[in-house]
């Protein structure tokens, strides 16, 4: 299992399209992937799972994964979420 902790900095959060190109980031990698925040954990392959999660700027949020590419994974999606989303 491999973790790692991230602020959502971009203006609108973890919602609508940014909320699509995680997920289908997350969809890339064989591991299961979460996002946690606080103490609720969905699904990071999931979008009803990651906009339940009111995931708004400012919010420090938890990536996990386990299995065999968990570290790119987590590192894929970092790495996404603190460009705030630019490609």
């Amino acid at each position: 299992m491999y973790t790692q902790e991230v602020t959502i900095n971009n203006e609108v959060g973890l919602h609508a399209r940014p909320a699509t190109y995680f997920i289908r980031k997350a969809n890339e990698f064989k591991s299961g992937i979460w996002v946690e925040k606080e103490d609720r954990r969905v699904n990071a392959k999931s979008l009803l799972g990651v906009l339940s999660l009111g995931i708004v700027k400012g919010t420090p949020i938890k990536l996990i994964a386990d299995g065999p590419d968990e570290k790119e994974a987590v590192e894929a999606l970092y790495k996404m979420i603190s460009s705030d989303f630019s490609e």
